[in-house]
């Protein structure tokens, strides 16, 4: 089973990865979907070349057990946009009226550009799901929103410390870059402006990293500070996202003392 879903109409929601019932919805008899979870609960993140693939687990329940899925959708719910294949579906019975039906979706970022007509960009963010179900009896429900979830774009981040290696209470440079991918051009490009967290862990530490400051990109989503070395360790830089971008954490950069 192979759909591809492009543009299709949405209103805004609170964001929601499991809902018991539909904003909106119509049908034919008892049929409902009591829950639905997106990509296990995590966000789906796009890139520029890497196809992704992602779950949607749908609970279905009816007295005369469940049929499967008819229709499924995903779409901004603030534009109305979306992009993606629905590539194929497997149920799972649960008990005699109750079943998990699982759609498997597909985006491929090539298709993205050509799948609305603004800045494909301003397509990230809050998405929601709408679908179809199906019973045994021939019962039927169209559920709109059922789930939310975060459609965000790709982000990259690096770290170079220098000098390498550095004496103690020595000034010691941490740059760096934060990029995130453009679903116009499919290449990366600089996020300025955007708080990042410099981070430091003792080299032969069994600890987590630790915050030193917070640095704030420039011009081609460009890092760099200064800071005065007391250990030998690694440094890294690290970004939370936003609400349209991925979360990303650098590679620790290892200086050692002189």
């Amino acid at each position: 089973m192979r759909h591809r879903l492009w543009a299709v109409a949405g209103g805004a929601a609170a964001l929601t990865l499991l809902t018991a019932t539909a904003a909106h919805a119509e049908g034919e008899g008892d049929i409902r979907v009591t829950k639905t979870v997106v990509n296990h609960g995590k966000n789906v993140i796009v890139g520029t070349t890497k196809v992704v693939e992602y779950p949607i687990a749908i609970t279905i329940k009816d007295d005369s057990g469940v049929k499967g899925l008819t229709r499924v959708s995903t779409f901004n719910s603030s534009n109305g946009y979306g992009f993606g294949d629905w590539i194929d579906t497997t149920c799972q019975r649960t008990s005699s009226t109750t079943s998990v039906c699982t759609a498997t979706m597909k985006i491929d970022p090539a298709w993205i550009a050509g799948s609305d007509d603004i800045d494909s960009n301003k397509v990230a963010g809050t998405w929601q799901v709408n679908a179809t179900v199906k019973a045994n009896d021939g019962d039927y429900w169209i559920s709109d929103r059922i789930a939310e979830f975060k459609m965000k774009r790709a982000s990259k981040l690096t770290t170079d410390a220098t000098p390498e290696p550095v004496a103690k209470g020595a000034t010691l440079t941490v740059a760096g870059k934060l990029s995130r991918s453009n679903w116009e051009d499919l290449k990366y490009h600089g996020f300025t402006g955007q708080e990042v967290k410099l981070q430091f862990r003792p080299a032969g530490a069994n600890t987590h990293y630790s915050t030193v400051r917070t640095v704030k990109t420039g011009d081609a989503g460009k890092l760099s500070t200064k800071v005065t070395v007391t250990s030998a360790g690694s440094w890294r830089w690290y970004f939370p996202g936003t609400t349209t971008t991925a979360r990303v954490v650098s590679a620790g950069d290892a200086v050692a003392l002189k």
